[in-house]
């Protein structure tokens, strides 16, 4: 007599939709472009997940690490995950299957590879920067509040950043928490929750915003911090839309009272020792992350920290650059500042990776240096420029730039925060 047939189990991996902010993070990381995406929801196709784990570190808010044990003939398929607001409950019909659950990861029963097993982390190229903090950070605070208990902020300054001519309109906004704690470090972020909702009702999911200022406040003493926010006025086809949450960051009033969640982020954090160097290259709001850190640094220059701090910062003409009255005005011994505009009229275009060649010498004295920190933040079609000037440079200097990036990578001294 034939016995039962092998029922298959699958610990499937999913993204929780509550905690999610939509970052993109886990979809540029996955080696095997499991990850996709539509509107509402972040999701895993059970077909193609290999468990690999490459996208479990980089997401800064732990959305990406859910899981659920179900029939693998009936995992939730993609058009069931995107029309989710919360994960389902374990499926209670599994707890009379405690042989097939066993059975996940022993290869000659279900034949379903258990995530124990996957590779190991950093195993794929598409990790392209570190999954671990500096060894010297501090201990971040994460996930404190979420989009159903958010923390609420006053905003208590709204100051546009970029010349009043200049097509980019971008703010600096400082928001303060009174006696509630908030808890934050340099590189880390927050989402704010814009009011309202979307056109089939859904409330708006949270969008993330770097932190601009340095753990101590945007003040010094004071529980409140900045961000560096943009005013999108198209859609990635150059069609006009308003950013939902951009636009209403950008015409806050003093006062006015901001849904916060975070903070966000245990890996893009600055070194703590104060001999450490700092290389930062970045392009419009992609500043924010090096302006707290710059600022950090400034503030314990009279402590004795003695780190070089080396910065390229690119944007498409000087009245688009956020922050640069406040950049020239840093003492030249302290950071050195690099600049490159793309839209000058009458000038070559000129990107970040061009200065960056520019300086060759002193960059790879920099890469040279085992207490030098990388770190990359701007838009998603910056990195391979800024990674293969890198190369070139670390080349022509006599590095092995493939040892070199694997030992910054594994040391947590390459950060990238491209979107």
């Amino acid at each position: 007599m034939n016995g039962p047939v092998p029922v298959e189990v699958l610990k499937q991996h999913l993204i929780d939709p509550e905690i999610c902010i939509r970052c993109n993070t886990c979809e540029e990381t996955c080696p095997v472009d499991a990850i996709t995406h539509d509107e509402n929801n972040y999701v895993v196709r059970a077909d193609t997940c290999n468990g690999c784990m490459a996208c479990i570190s980089p997401c800064p808010t732990g959305a990406i690490d859910s899981w659920r044990e179900v029939i693998k003939a009936e995992a939730y398929s993609l058009e069931d995950q995107f029309g989710w607001d919360e994960l389902p409950s374990q499926n209670d019909s599994l707890a009379g299957l405690a042989g097939a659950v066993a059975g996940i990861g022993e290869a000659g029963k279900s034949g379903t590879e258990s995530v124990s097993d996957a590779p190991a982390l950093g195993g794929s190229d598409m990790v392209r920067g570190s999954v671990v903090p500096p060894w010297s950070a501090a201990k971040p605070y994460v996930n404190l509040y979420n989009h159903k208990a958010p923390i609420q902020a006053t905003v208590v300054g709204n100051y546009r950043l970029t010349d009043t001519s200049a097509e980019s309109d971008i703010h600096h906004i400082v928001l303060d928490f009174g006696k509630l704690p908030f808890p934050v470090l340099e590189g880390q972020s927050i989402g704010i929750l814009p009011p309202g909702t979307t056109q089939d009702g859904r409330a708006h999911h949270a969008r993330q915003y770097s932190i601009a200022s340095p753990r101590d406040g945007e003040r010094p003493g004071y529980n409140n911090l900045a961000l560096t926010v943009k005013r999108v006025t198209h859609d990635h086809q150059g069609r006009e839309a308003g950013g939902v949450c951009s636009n209403y960051l950008c015409d806050l009033q003093k006062g006015d009272v901001v849904n916060v969640m975070g903070p966000f982020g245990g890996t893009f954090l600055m070194p703590n020792h104060p001999d450490s160097h700092l290389l930062m290259i970045c392009t419009g709001t992609g500043a924010a992350p090096m302006r707290a850190m710059t600022e950090y640094r400034r503030r314990r220059r009279l402590k004795g920290a003695t780190g070089k701090l080396m910065l390229f910062f690119g944007a498409r003409t000087q009245g688009e650059l956020p922050y640069f009255g406040p950049l020239l005005n840093l003492p030249k011994d302290f950071i050195d500042t690099n600049l490159a505009f793309s839209r000058t009229p009458g000038q070559a275009k000129r990107y970040v990776q061009d200065a960056m060649r520019e300086r060759a010498a002193d960059v790879a004295a920099l890469l040279r240096h085992d207490d030098t920190f990388v770190y990359v933040c701007g838009l998603k079609g910056m990195e391979d420029g800024v990674l293969q000037s890198l190369q070139v440079i670390a080349a022509d200097a006599g590095l092995d730039w493939s040892a070199l990036w694997q030992r910054l990578k594994t040391e947590g001294r390459l950060h990238l925060e491209t979107y």
